[in-house]
């Protein structure tokens, strides 16, 4: 993809920069097109080469039209629940190497349901608060809201996430309940058919023997009869 001159694009796990410039530059004998991004936070210059754009993960800011979307994954209460710390932390690792955006909410997600029942490490608590830098900038950018609204609306979006999470775990649990009270139930009302059906068939079966043995019975009784 082709940046230019104006461009908002997003660096993966720097956030927000503009394209200030397209240049040539020659390093070590070897001359290639450079992108002049100035980030957003701290005005700080960064270069990056034009061919190489891609493969660092540099893509272009969200629109307005997707914040939206944006705000209801962040309150939808599906979180990643990583046990292992290190398993935990390679995982988020990545999710913020990547530069996509969505990746950056669940590692937030995550981390703040995390931080509400444990303290987080030193690493841990400077990722979430890397991520809710990196989603509330790009937000703020996309809809020309100040920072500190748009830091509101997402800390409601995670108390949202965190109700949201609560009724979904009830609610798994209560199902669960519900499976084992049905399988007794089912249990039950099996082995009370399965022995109304056995005295049934029983019956029948009786009814049958005792039919076949008064036929015996009865040429037998004749014999004896016409015998005497």
């Amino acid at each position: 993809m082709q940046f230019y001159v104006g461009d908002k694009v997003i660096y993966p796990n720097h956030g927000l920069c503009i394209v200030e410039k397209i240049e040539e530059k020659t390093i070590l004998g070897t001359t290639c097109g450079f992108y002049s991004l100035r980030m957003n936070a701290g005005n700080t210059m960064v270069l990056v080469p034009v061919d190489n754009a891609e493969g660092v993960g540099l893509r272009p800011a969200i629109s307005d039209s997707e914040v939206n979307k944006l705000y209801l994954q962040l309150g939808n209460g599906k979180i990643d629940d990583h046990q292992n710390w290190k398993g935990r932390f390679k995982d988020n690792s990545d999710k913020m190497r990547t530069g996509s955006i969505r990746e950056v909410i669940d590692v937030l997600k995550g981390l703040n349901f995390l931080s509400k029942s444990k303290n987080l490490s030193f690493r841990e608590k400077r990722m979430l608060d890397r991520a809710k830098f990196l989603v509330i900038s790009e937000i703020s950018a996309a809809t020309d809201d100040s920072m500190e609204s748009v830091e509101d609306k997402v800390t409601k979006a995670l108390e949202r996430c965190l109700v949201n999470r609560a009724r979904q775990l009830e609610k798994a649990k209560a199902a669960k309940v519900a499976k084992k009270v049905t399988k007794k139930v089912a249990k039950k009302v099996t082995k009370k058919v399965t022995k109304k059906v056995a005295k049934k068939v029983a019956k029948k079966v009786a009814k049958k023997v005792a039919k076949k043995v008064a036929k015996v019975k009865k040429p037998a009784a004749r014999r004896a009869a016409s015998a005497s």
